[in-house]
């Protein structure tokens, strides 16, 4: 690969509870027999219903992430597997796609769901029960936080209340005193309203939206209560574009800001670019460039050809990448071991690893003679906090452009305190 300098040193510094951790490790590496089976990773995504355009996007940095592990020499000696669920965004659904992973598939970790209302479902039901270790590329809520998932639930994006905050200070940045709220009736939705709510210093009507209704006429006549400058939409692409169309036919707003899912094309699209031209929203975002994201880059434009139309595809890469890097720490396939290991790849000290197969293969060589790595990865740094959230990360600010495209115009760094 040319242009791209690889990251692989040893990084100073460091306290006495990792070094300790590190000669745990090496002393396990030399007594513990490896598993005689690959390490199989499920990934459990949607397909269907109303993120159905998510899956396909973020499994090619799925299978991307698979491909360069396997270059790279491979989990325990052994080629990394994998296999695919669909939640089609229903609880019931996505619980039975995650037995059918670990029972039938014999996955040894799951990445995914992308709906937080969907890894609620699936950890405290199944993967924290069976200690299966699941690493949610995109689940923002703040209820992972807290959930009861017996700490078998990592997560690779910032929490809502994040980025909450963040749409709240866009707002008011725009002038804005007074604003209805319409938001989805789930985890994602209640998380995000409670945080812009919270952060917001005007006037606001927040009101609950059904995710299956087939109108919202009477939730945006009830959000009109306090004569609202712009409607403020936290909701999944479909609520959104039937949302909006109805606000602008009724004539009851032409101003929108947008949570981060509505960041795709076909929200413009299906309103017509014009109308939406210049309206803005926020997201979790990836870091801006650096080596890790640059191999990325590179190998993902090389294996597909175009630059991913969607986010959260390095995530979902990342994801992949941190649990077999972890397998191969914890020279082990049961999942409390695995689990174990993923707070120790992310951090310093040790090799620092970026996303690339010559990288990739000093830190898997590393952790396979007893050593530590610091896995930076193509979306951002990895270092988890005792409740699998990482504490830092990017917000990006995004407009719709006038022929329909998305451009993202600021880019925020957090850091948790």
């Amino acid at each position: 690969m040319t242009g791209v300098s690889l990251l692989v040193g040893v990084a100073c510094g460091g306290d006495s509870e990792q070094a300790e951790q590190g000669s745990a490790a090496a002393e396990a590496s030399a007594s513990t027999e490896l598993p005689t089976d690959p390490l199989k990773i499920g990934l459990l995504l949607d397909f269907s219903g109303p993120l159905a355009e998510y899956g396909p996007e973020l499994q090619r940095g799925f299978e991307l992430a698979i491909k360069h592990i396997n270059e790279a020499g491979g989990v325990w000696g052994m080629p990394v597997e994998g296999a695919v669920g669909d939640t089609a965004l229903d609880p019931t659904t996505a619980v039975e796609e995650a037995r059918r992973l670990i029972e039938i598939e014999h996955v040894h970790g799951i990445i995914g769901p992308m709906s937080s209302a969907m890894a609620l479902a699936v950890t405290e039901s199944v993967s924290g029960p069976g200690r299966i270790p699941t690493i949610s590329p995109v689940a923002t809520s703040s209820q992972i936080t807290l959930a009861d998932d017996d700490d078998f639930l990592f997560r690779v994006s910032l929490a809502d209340r994040v980025e909450g905050q963040h749409l709240a200070e866009l707002v008011a940045r725009a002038g804005l005193e007074t604003v209805g709220l319409l938001y989805r009736d789930d985890a994602f939705g209640h998380g995000m309203a409670t945080a812009f709510e919270e952060h917001f210093a005007g006037n606001v009507t927040a009101i609950a939206v059904s995710p299956g209704a087939t109108s919202f006429t009477a939730e945006l006549e009830q959000s009109l209560e306090l004569r609202p400058q712009a409607l403020v939409l936290i909701a999944f692409p479909p609520e959104t574009i039937l949302i909006v169309r109805e606000a602008l036919e009724l004539g009851h707003y032409d101003r929108f800001f947008f949570g981060a899912a509505a960041r795709t094309p076909g929200v413009s699209e299906a309103i017509g670019p014009h109308l939406l031209a210049g309206m803005r929203g926020t997201y979790v975002a990836a870091a801006p460039a650096n080596p890790s994201s640059d191999a990325w880059m590179e190998a993902y434009l090389e294996e597909y050809g175009d630059p991913p139309g969607l986010p959260y595809v390095k995530e979902a890469y990342d994801a992949t990448i941190a649990f077999a890097l972890a397998a191969e720490a914890a020279r082990s396939a049961e999942g409390g071991a695995i689990r174990d290991q993923l707070r120790r790849i992310g951090s310093a000290p040790g090799t620092v690893v970026i996303a690339h197969p010559d990288s990739l293969s000093e830190g898997l060589k590393a952790l396979a003679g007893g050593g530590d790595i610091d896995y930076q990865g193509a979306a951002g740094t990895l270092d988890w906090d005792e409740h699998g959230d990482i504490t830092r990360g990017y917000i990006g600010i995004w407009e719709f452009a006038e022929d329909g495209s998305i451009t993202d115009v600021e880019l925020i760094e957090f850091v948790a305190d």
